[in-house]
């Protein structure tokens, strides 16, 4: 077993208070490291690094940042196996997946906003007797808090582009999942990233995150996460006049119409609804179908469903690997016997399973639900696991009652051959994002975030060099 370590400017270190946390593989429940336990002394070692060198990191030439940035992508890739067996290891994500989207979407923050940073251009306004030019300054240290579902992918999400701006920053993975960020620790390390420029803190939200948040010294606060954490930073952080970017939870709906293209629609919404165990905050949980196509899809998705393989997150066959955590494991379950108790029916699965050899670890079947209110609980809130409904609709003004009718607002999908519905849907839709005859599809540039409880501010882009920096206009008269 080993002893993760915390990364301070520039080395690896134990927790001052050497305390250390469990981390659980989910596939077989046994502990299979320790993270450090951080506390805010750990902190101000941290902050104390990236103060000291943010003047030279911020007045390092944009061409060596992004070289520097470009080194650390090619080790990504370079370490490719190492780093997708750790993820599914700690997540309980098919190997498969974690090597063939984690860790190369990894490499790609990086190299995307090495390139990015490049191409961020400044503004000037011209007067009849002045000139006045717009300039973006990074904001100083920085805090990045990721989640446990994507953990390498969505950690550099928010790393990337906060270096490539300028700032130094303060990083910390999920206590539940740190183990792939330990090893980005080694690889920057390895990469020559100055020391201090990149310091990661292990240990809990309530403890470091909570401190990260309170800090006088860090500037902003990039946060993916639940909604209750994200309300929580928001209270703490707006009155502190931090800048604040918090991608929180989602109920996405997944609506059908009749005119889609069917086979293309039930292949993708598999993957939209079961994808690395439905632990996708874009996973599409409320499947909306039109009804002169409902029994055809009820009937084909439950069969598509059924002959999905859970076990074993290292063999090649399996479709669904394990749950995160027993708590969330937990947390799934409740909610597949809430569904029963509003008067759902279960068309497929619905039940923990003990794979061979894999008897301790945390699995649930992919399970559809039919027969439930559209605003009931089940319907309404976050469960985040292989968990979806489905519902049939009449018409569009239906369907976008039911779809916009949760407190969460991030994707949605939406299948149909009619261009003009797709438009007119997408502008009616209450969420940052909308997928049209596809799921997932990401474009880096594009902005990226949600509505209502689903967040504030967006990442991606433009959008997160936007977000580390601060704008000052400068204006000269002639």
């Amino acid at each position: 077993m080993i002893r993760l370590e915390n990364y301070i400017n520039g080395e690896l270190c134990k927790p001052t208070g050497n305390s250390f946390l469990d981390v659980f593989d989910p596939s077989n429940g046994k502990v299979i490291a320790q993270a450090p336990d951080s506390s805010e002394q750990d902190l101000e070692m941290a902050y104390d690094a990236a103060q000291n060198a943010y003047k030279d990191w911020s007045s390092t030439s944009i061409q060596e940042r992004s070289k520097i940035m470009l080194k650390i992508a090619g080790a990504i890739e370079d370490s490719l196996e190492e780093l997708a067996l750790a993820e599914s290891m700690d997540n309980g994500k098919p190997l498969l997946l974690a090597k063939k989207v984690d860790i190369p979407r990894a490499s790609e923050n990086f190299r995307f906003f090495a390139h990015a940073i490049t191409q961020f251009s400044s503004e000037s306004h011209e007067m009849t007797n002045a000139i006045n030019y717009t300039i973006r300054q990074p904001l100083g240290v920085v805090g990045c808090i990721s989640p446990w579902n994507l953990p390498l992918y969505l950690f550099t999400w928010k790393i990337a582009p906060a270096l490539a701006t300028g700032n130094t920053v303060i990083a910390k993975p999920s206590e539940v999942t740190p183990y792939t960020a330990y090893l980005l620790s080694k690889i920057c390390i390895a990469a020559g990233l100055p020391k201090g420029v990149l310091n990661i803190l292990h240990g809990s939200g309530a403890k470091i995150g909570a401190a990260m948040t309170i800090h006088q010294g860090i500037k902003a606060i990039s946060f993916t996460g639940s909604t209750r954490v994200g309300k929580e930073i928001a209270k703490v952080a707006s009155p502190m006049f931090k800048k604040i970017s918090l991608e929180m939870g989602g109920k996405n709906p997944n609506i059908i119409f009749a005119d889609c293209n069917y086979d293309l629609m039930l292949r993708t919404t598999l993957m939209s609804s079961f994808s690395n165990q439905g632990q996708i905050c874009l996973c599409g949980s409320r499947i909306f179908i039109e009804r002169s196509i409902y029994d055809k899809f009820k009937h084909d998705f439950v069969r598509a469903t059924k002959l999905m393989q859970v076990g074993d997150p290292m063999k090649a066959e399996t479709d669904i690997g394990a749950i995160v955590s027993k708590q969330h494991f937990d947390k799934i379950n409740s909610y597949i016997q809430l569904a029963k108790e509003e008067g759902g029916t279960i068309l497929a699965g619905g039940n923990a399973i003990k794979p061979e050899g894999k008897e301790n670890g945390w699995y649930i079947q992919p399970t559809i639900i039919e027969g439930l209110a559209f605003n009931c609980r089940t319907n309404t809130e976050e469960i985040f696991g292989p968990v979806v409904t489905i519902m049939p609709f009449d018409s569009e003004e239906e369907v976008l009652r039911y779809a916009n009718s949760t407190d969460y607002g991030l994707s949605c999908t939406l299948w149909t051959g009619d261009l003009s519905r797709a438009h007119s849907m997408s502008k009616a839709i209450h969420s940052g994002i909308v997928w049209v005859n596809t799921w997932l599809h990401r474009d880096l540039r594009t902005p990226f975030g949600g509505v209502k409880n689903s967040g504030v501010g967006r990442e991606g882009g433009l959008e997160a060099l936007r977000f580390f920096t601060e704008t000052k206009n400068i204006c000269i008269k002639y």
